[in-house]
């Protein structure tokens, strides 16, 4: 679990999931640093998921979700909304500040973003995935 106390099926106010893919040498190399992100925010959620392990749930049902096919792709929830999916430098800083600001930053209107949010978070409620 990216928080030690977390179960599966909680609903942090905060969701922060990192999509990314084995075999990419970016995310093998960001994935220590969004694991020491998940070990400071305890508030937060922090959940690592291959796209090409769990690609049947991420293009889960009908609705047009986005391929994710650049890394690392970060999309924050919160309170269940998207607010934020993009691909970002892999810093953590990076993760930080969204992370800080995700209260602020307004949930996103684009119908397939928050068709991936959905299929996030069911994914995230049913699979013990971590932050990496």
């Amino acid at each position: 679990m990216s928080t030690a106390e977390s179960s599966p099926s909680s609903s942090p106010a905060l969701l922060l999931a990192c999509l990314c893919a084995a075999w990419c040498p970016t995310c093998v190399s960001y994935q220590q640093a969004f694991q020491a992100l998940a070990a400071q925010h305890p508030e937060a959620r922090l959940v690592w998921i291959d796209i090409e392990d769990h690609a049947d749930a991420l293009e889960a049902g009908d609705e047009d979700i986005p391929d994710i096919e650049n890394f690392p792709t970060l999309l924050l929830l919160h309170d269940g909304q998207a607010v934020f999916h993009g691909t970002v430098l892999p810093h953590a800083q990076v993760a930080e500040r969204l992370l800080q600001q995700a209260a602020t930053l307004r949930p996103l209107g684009d119908a397939p973003v928050q068709a991936l949010a959905r299929a996030v978070t069911r994914l995230a409620e049913h699979e013990a995935l971590d932050a990496g």
